[in-house]
């Protein structure tokens, strides 16, 4: 029972190391070369490398701070709306809370029900409301996502949030559609045959549990015990093996976004050479220019 929590798990501890990992990137880029290092009195304002801040979130959400995709992912997560009220599309706010509220409402109102009938489809009806509460949740997030203004395209922020919503969406905002039916393909698989072998454990665990039976009016199945033991064991090995399977695909699609996002900048080219000539050198601290020879190699 516990690796069916896995994948959720697995997604719970890899949204912060991918997210982190990204401002960690943009803080590089935006530092590099500038000759601040040393320079920590402007540390706490600068710093973008957290992966969420009170501060930031909610300074974004006034519109007094810049927002960061990561900051407001994870702050919406909790405070539904904020990526809309940043976005400045606050009609879409009744929308949200009502949507999420009628689910809630409904969802209590029909388990109620089916504590006071004991009739089946009102937990059917209950589990169908949280159920829609929980997309329209789901479907703010990506809203917010899809129209967070990003300064380059594609952005590895927005890449990797979409493939974490949706598998494989954000290889359609890469642009690489041929890697979907791979995903896909290696995904669905793993899920057949964790539905496969979860249905077989679940027989063997029958057999096994009527073979073992003390009460005289069960019959007693065609097989041992122990050869059911033998083949419950099994089965449930390889659904928690398929489950694995599918979770480590999910996990690859991400990185693969996040990765492939940042590389779609990088220049491939068969031009391969080395260029010298002369240059100007100005020392930083010397009172005049002297000559020297640059080497440029390209490739």
């Amino acid at each position: 029972m516990k690796l069916r929590l896995l994948p959720l798990l697995v997604a719970t501890l890899l949204v912060p190391a991918v997210l982190h990992g990204q401002a960690r990137d943009d803080q590089f880029k935006r530092d590099a070369f500038s000759q601040n290092y040393a320079d920590t009195s402007k540390q706490a304002k600068t710093d973008s490398s957290q992966l969420f801040s009170f501060k930031q979130y909610f300074g974004s959400l006034a519109h007094k701070r810049p927002g960061q995709v990561q900051n407001l992912f994870m702050g919406s997560t909790v405070f539904v709306g904020g990526g809309q009220i940043y976005n400045r599309q606050y009609w879409k706010l009744p929308v949200i809370y009502g949507g999420i509220g009628a689910g809630v409402g409904l969802g209590i109102h029909f388990n109620n029900q089916f504590k006071n009938t004991g009739d089946a489809k009102f937990k059917q009806y209950s589990t169908l409301s949280y159920l829609g509460a929980g997309l329209v949740w789901w479907g703010s997030l990506l809203d917010m996502t899809a129209t967070f203004p990003a300064d380059r395209k594609p952005d590895p922020g927005k890449a990797t949030l979409y493939s974490i919503l949706f598998p494989c969406l954000g290889q359609v905002y890469n642009g690489e559609y041929w890697k979907i039916p791979i995903y896909w393909g290696a995904m669905a698989g793993g899920i057949y045959y964790y539905t496969t072998n979860r249905r077989n454990y679940q027989r063997y665990k029958w057999i096994y549990d009527q073979a073992n039976s003390t009460d005289p009016d069960v019959e007693k199945p065609p097989i041992s015990a122990e050869n059911a033991k033998v083949y419950r064991d099994l089965f449930r090995r390889y659904r928690d093996y398929s489950i694995l399977a599918t979770a480590l695909f999910y996990v690859v699609q991400i990185v693969d976004a996040n990765v492939f996002a940042y590389m779609q900048d990088f220049e491939m080219d068969d031009d391969i050479s080395l260029r010298v000539e002369p240059t100007v050198i100005t020392p930083e601290f010397a009172s005049a220019p002297g000559m020297g020879v640059g080497l440029t190699l390209r490739f």
